[in-house]
């Protein structure tokens, strides 16, 4: 077991105003995370620290053993998976989805000289199918829907062999059957001891999927509780951050919020 972030008293501010922290954060290579909070609470700003895209006003943030601000990011971008609906407009819009898949290999968006070997390949059909798209492989991604997007995007965050994965708001815009469906295989994935540290954003409890191990719950840019996951999931930790009356409740791994 190793480090995968740690956090020392980190801090973002914007003029005068912290938008996050202190926040003090541990995560391990075997644990999986999920960072809940209402809206303004500061998960996307966590999730760029997380991603190397942003630096914090003060404190010191390590990931993967590197300290953030004394190493080449875009080195350490190579060992880190991630998906956001932000980057699905950077795609080129007649990209089919293998090669949405394949140019991960080479953090690059869209096919250009680089040449892929029949390990690439393979690779990316056997994430392909287990994400279950593989048949959409010859389509144009930008046909997709939005839950075929999703899983898409999960194939693609894993073809380099990330050591760290992170998935902002992966079942967000999903019905019903396309959110269970997508949960299940990351339920899969969270099962599976050679896969990366996972950190999960999300605003709905209903999306966390089991397997699960930790969680990290956000108010105003603070952070209200952060440990295992059934001891923040609770409904006085629910009711304090989202400031109304909240019943939690837990069935086989899976929980579920409703208003008092």
């Amino acid at each position: 077991m190793s480090a995968i972030f740690e956090f020392d008293n980190v801090i973002v501010r914007r003029g005068e105003k912290n938008i996050l922290g202190p926040i003090t954060w541990l995560v391990n290579s075997d644990e999986r995370w999920v960072i809940l909070g209402p809206n303004g609470a500061g998960k996307t700003t966590l999730l760029q620290l997380c991603a190397t895209l942003i630096h914090p006003t003060s404190g010191q943030i390590k990931i993967l053993g590197q300290r953030l601000g004394r190493v080449d990011v875009f080195e350490l971008r190579t060992r880190i998976g991630i998906t956001s609906s932000a980057f699905v407009k950077d795609f080129p819009d007649d990209e089919i989805v293998m090669d949405i898949v394949l140019t991960a290999a080479y953090a690059m968006l869209g096919r250009w000289q680089e040449n892929y070997d029949l390990w690439d390949e393979s690779r990316a059909k056997a994430l392909l199918t287990a994400l279950g798209v593989r048949d959409l492989g010859e389509r144009i991604f930008s046909s997709l829907s939005e839950g075929e997007k999703k899983r898409v995007q999960i194939a693609r965050a894993l073809m380099a062999d990330p050591e760290l994965l992170l998935l902002d708001e992966p079942a967000s815009s999903l019905d019903l059957g396309g959110r269970e469906d997508l949960l299940q295989r990351l339920e899969k994935l969270a099962s599976d001891p050679y896969s990366p540290a996972t950190v999960i954003v999300t605003h709905h409890i209903e999306e966390i999927p089991i397997g699960t191990t930790h969680a990290l719950l956000l108010k105003d840019g603070e952070v209200i509780a952060q440990g295992s996951v059934d001891r923040v999931i609770t409904s006085a930790f629910m009711t304090q951050a989202y400031g109304l009356p909240i019943s939690v409740q837990s069935d086989g791994g899976r929980y579920f919020a409703r208003a008092i």
